[in-house]
Parts: C-alpha cells; sequence; structure tokens
C-alpha cells in the first residue's frame, strides 16, 4: 500500500487513493468486507488524501473520527474527507460497502469545482458527517451502491460518467434525509454558513477574531454569531477555536514533533501561549494528550 508522508505528519501514515489498487479512473467502490480484508492496515490510525464514504448495513464496534469517538451501527453512513484523522475498531461481524474518490473525479464533470461543499456531510464536520439512514431510504441507499459496485468492474468513459451520476444521487439521496430530519434552512443561512466555513478552513492559522470572518462576509459579529448558534449549535469563536485545537491534536499525533514547534506553527507567540489555549479548551495540557495517545 503506497503511503505518503510530509516532515510534520511522519508519525501518521497518509494513504493515497493509487495505493488501494485503484490504478487510473481515481474512484473505488466495493462491498466493505473484501475492502477491509485486503486493507488491515486502515483499522491503525491514518489519513487519507481521497473521500472516503462508509455505508453500514451490519456491524457494531467504534469509529474514532479526528480524535472523537463513535459507535458504529446498521444502516450508518459515513461520510470523510480529505486530511482527517480516523481509524476503526470492530466487534463481530461487519459488511456494507466503500466509496473512495479523488478530488479531481468530479472536476471535469462538474461547471463548480466547490459543488460537493454544498453538501454539510463535506465540510469536515464530525455531527454533520455521520448520518442514519431511516428504514424508508435503505433500500434506495443500498441499491445505487450495488449499481456503483457493478459498474465499476467494467471501467469505460461511458460507465464512469454513469458513476459520477449515481454518487451524485447518493448524495442527494442522503441530503434529502438530513433535510427531513432537520428541516429546511434558508439559502442564504446556508451559503453564509458554507462561507464562514471555507473561511475558518483556510485562515484559523491567522484570523482567530470572529469580527475579522464577519467583516469578510459583510455582516455584523453579532449576526454571525446568531447563526452559527441556532445552526451549528457553535459560536462564531468557539467554531474558530475548534478548528485551532483540531489541528493542535492532529500535529501531536507526530511525537517526534517538537510541542514548541507546533506552537509555532500554528501562530502562537510562544509554547506558553499555546499550551494555555490548549488546556483552557481541552482541560488538559498538550504533554498529557500525548501521553494519552501513547496509551
Amino acid at each position: 500500500m503506497k503511503i505518503s508522508t510530509d516532515n510534520n505528519r511522519k508519525a501518521l501514515p497518509v494513504y493515497d487513493i493509487r495505493g488501494l489498487g485503484v490504478t487510473q479512473d481515481d474512484i473505488l467502490v466495493k462491498p466493505f468486507v473484501p475492502y477491509l480484508k485486503e486493507h488491515q492496515k486502515l483499522l491503525i490510525p491514518h489519513r487519507h488524501s481521497f473521500y472516503h464514504i462508509v455505508y453500514f448495513t451490519k456491524g457494531s464496534g467504534w469509529h474514532t473520527l479526528d480524535f472523537e469517538q463513535f459507535e458504529v451501527k446498521p444502516f450508518q453512513i459515513y461520510f470523510m474527507i480529505p486530511g482527517q484523522v480516523h481509524h476503526w475498531d470492530f466487534y463481530g461481524e461487519v459488511d456494507g460497502y466503500v466509496l473512495n474518490f479523488s478530488d479531481s473525479f468530479f472536476q471535469s464533470f462538474l461547471l463548480r469545482p466547490d459543488y460537493l461543499e454544498d453538501f454539510s456531510f463535506f465540510r469536515g464536520i464530525n455531527k454533520e458527517s455521520i448520518i442514519d439512514i431511516p428504514i424508508g431510504s435503505r433500500e434506495k441507499i443500498e441499491s445505487i451502491f450495488k449499481e456503483m459496485v457493478q459498474l465499476r468492474r467494467t471501467i469505460n468513459p461511458m460507465n464512469l460518467d454513469r458513476l459520477r451520476v449515481k454518487a451524485l444521487d447518493l448524495f442527494l439521496n442522503v441530503a434529502a434525509v438530513r433535510i427531513t430530519k432537520g428541516g429546511e434552512i434558508s439559502i442564504s443561512t446556508q451559503t453564509l454558513i458554507r462561507n464562514f466555513q471555507k473561511l475558518v478552513e483556510k485562515n484559523f492559522n491567522t484570523m482567530r477574531l470572529p469580527k475579522d470572518y464577519a467583516a469578510l462576509l459583510h455582516v455584523t459579529p453579532n449576526h454571525l454569531n446568531a447563526i452559527c448558534s441556532d445552526i451549528l449549535g457553535l459560536s462564531a469563536g468557539e467554531l474558530i477555536r475548534n478548528r485551532v485545537v483540531l489541528e493542535a491534536k492532529r500535529l501531536l499525533v507526530n511525537l517526534q514533533l517538537p510541542i514548541s514547534t507546533i506552537a509555532y506553527q500554528l501562530n502562537f507567540s510562544d509554547n506558553s501561549n499555546f499550551t494555555k489555549f490548549f488546556k483552557k479548551n481541552m482541560s488538559i495540557t498538550p504533554e498529557i494528550f500525548r501521553k494519552q495517545l501513547e496509551r
């Protein structure tokens, strides 16, 4: 299996889609059992450089995603984006389907390269990315996966486009489940939240104040906070801080990387300020967090 690393993350494997037996076309779709047997290394903490979707029809155990633990249940679907840290810990039998595709898979097919970000489950927010599929939608979701598995066995330009259409059909069906469960949100509110999240992802290392993001979004800080609290259950400031903490935890996984270097990379003035920030948000110091990882 091909593994790519960089200097800052050498302690954590990063798997590329080509290292999973995908030699071309940048998509893999198959039943989960044979996939897991072929890639046992995926049971240890790692990252992907591709999108990774798993739908369970059977199974129990735990999934750790960006340092949060979630119980694996039948008829759950997990959406993971490039860069997230995760691993599985299954108990007993497990079954379902897996869909992996590269960042470029839809680029030549869709006019908007950021189209996938319209779906809340492709924004790297854990509570949005793990979805229970209701009884009335399970047959439809499984039939889409079965059709994709069949299409992937014979690859030609037409089948690749049909795979793209089927994958989009999957995303739209899951999005419909979320709308049914959570109620409808206005287009303007969705756009504001999405643009704020994208700005945070791009600038969290240098911009830490909600008022700076509000200025870029042409809204008041109070309005931005109110929307975030209503829709995400977090203030704008909490969302920014959570992203900084997540990056800190991802860097702390590399036990060879000095904490002072991590503080510098995250734009803290010194190690002491970074430690205070981390402890305030995690209730433990970076050193203790690392010791917990080692155990």
